[in-house]
């Protein structure tokens, strides 16, 4: 276990190890620092640090067919510019992919340039039939590894979206 991460980071890190996850491809977020620091600290993962989603995803996908688990890491409307690429990649060659995203624009989210994700996220997963689930409490970290497991049934991308409540550790 990695020692330096507490509390829900560490959840999250040790969900992603019990899934056999070996790579997390990760862009900045505010919310997820400490998350994307301690995969790239965790030897039990090869994090490669990206400057596009779509970099995240063609990576990801592309360690499915060398048998290495991966997770695509990144904010919302990091997501959302992605579409196409899941979309093409994942859906047409039947993919699985687990994403972790912020769910920004969420209640508690105190950025007001972040609530057309708030108000779209949702939306277009739904249009897209891309399935998700919402981590809005500690309880529900245990969904990592349920996604993860679920993507690799319907050979699909997953995404957990996780509130800034729980990454935060704020009520």
């Amino acid at each position: 276990m990695l020692k330096s991460a507490t509390g829900i980071t560490a959840r999250i890190v040790e969900e992603a190890a019990k899934c056999q996850i070996k790579l997390v491809a990760s862009l900045p977020d505010t919310w997820i620092a400490d998350l994307i620091a301690a995969f790239d600290r965790d030897e039990r993962f090869r994090h490669v640090p990206v400057n596009r989603e779509e970099s995240a995803i063609g990576l990801c996908s592309g360690a499915f067919f060398s048998g290495t688990g991966a997770m695509a890491l990144m904010g919302a409307s990091g997501l959302m510019t992605c579409i196409y690429a899941l979309t093409k990649i994942n859906y047409t060659y039947q993919i699985p992919l687990l994403l972790l995203v912020t769910l920004r624009g969420a209640f508690g989210d105190r950025a007001r340039y972040h609530v057309s994700n708030g108000l779209y996220l949702q939306p277009l997963l739904d249009s897209i039939s891309l399935p998700y689930t919402i981590v809005d409490t500690p309880e529900k970290i245990g969904a990592v590894s349920a996604a993860y497991a679920h993507s690799r049934v319907i050979s699909r991308p997953v995404v957990v979206a996780v509130t800034r409540a729980v990454l935060l550790g704020e009520r």
